[in-house]
Order: structure tokens, then sequence, then C-alpha cells
């Protein structure tokens, strides 16, 4: 990957609806180039897809938070069934196995407190496998996105 495949990927992700000719304005190519080198950034896996940044508020998610969780023993099995059980929670954006104080680091998206409570009280709490739930409410976002 070279300079003007990073600068593609970058601006593709910063805003995917860009079109080869207004990333040939950014990148110094041309638009046929630029198209072939998107291509092959797909072909590749380095762009895996496009999706549409969403306001959470507007779609009435109007509560984000952290999870940390950890698990009561660690082997295959658990990892396996509770990696199972986090695919099937809709409130969950993001999970990540983590090293540190927590083995999970879960990304909470909900339309309030009383849906908040629920998702701890009525799905994690009871699961076989955890062992610890820490939380904290996301109070302002700072910056979002990655790269």
């Amino acid at each position: 990957m070279d300079q003007f495949d990073r600068t593609i990927a970058l601006s593709l992700q910063r805003d995917a609806s860009l079109t080869n000719a207004e990333l040939a304005r950014i990148v110094n190519l041309s638009p046929s180039q630029c198209s072939r080198r998107k291509t092959a950034l797909e072909t590749s896996g380095v762009i895996q897809g496009y999706t549409a940044k969403l306001d959470a508020k507007s779609m009435g998610y109007n509560l984000r938070a952290v999870v940390r969780i950890n698990l009561a023993l660690h082997d295959g099995q658990n990892d396996q069934r509770f990696s199972s059980f986090l695919e099937n929670c809709t409130e969950i954006l993001d999970a990540y196995s983590v090293s540190g104080d927590a083995d999970y680091i879960l990304n909470i998206l909900v339309s309030d407190l009383d849906d908040f409570a629920d998702f701890i009280h009525n799905k994690l709490l009871p699961h076989p496998d955890v062992a610890r739930v820490r939380s904290e409410i996301v109070l302002k976002a700072l910056k979002t996105g990655a790269h």
C-alpha cells in the first residue's frame, strides 16, 4: 500500500460517498486511476465495506455505555458460549476481548436508562459465564470513528 492508496482509504473512511472525481482531486490522480486503486483496496480487504453514519439520538438511542465483563472461568467453551451470546445482543455495538483488568469491553447503545438496566440485570448478569460487570455511562462523545 503506497501513499496514494492510504489517502484514498482514509478519505473514504471520512466520507464513503466520495466520487472517483472527488477522490482524484484529493489524491491528485486521474479518476480512472482512483477507481482502479479503490477496487483493488476493496478486493484485498483493506476496504471492508461502506456504512452510513447515523445520529443515534435521532434514531431514539439516547444512552451509550461502556461495559467491562469478567468471566467466571477461562476456557474455550466459556469463551465460545459468551461470544455467541454477544452476537445475539442488539444493544451491543462493539465487543472486544481485551487484556488488562477485564476480559471483554462492550460498547452499548440503548434508548434510555431503563433499557440499560434491563440489559444489565436481565441479560448480562444472569449469564452463567459472567462473574463481574462494571459499567460507565458516556456523558459526551469527544471523538468517534477510527483509522
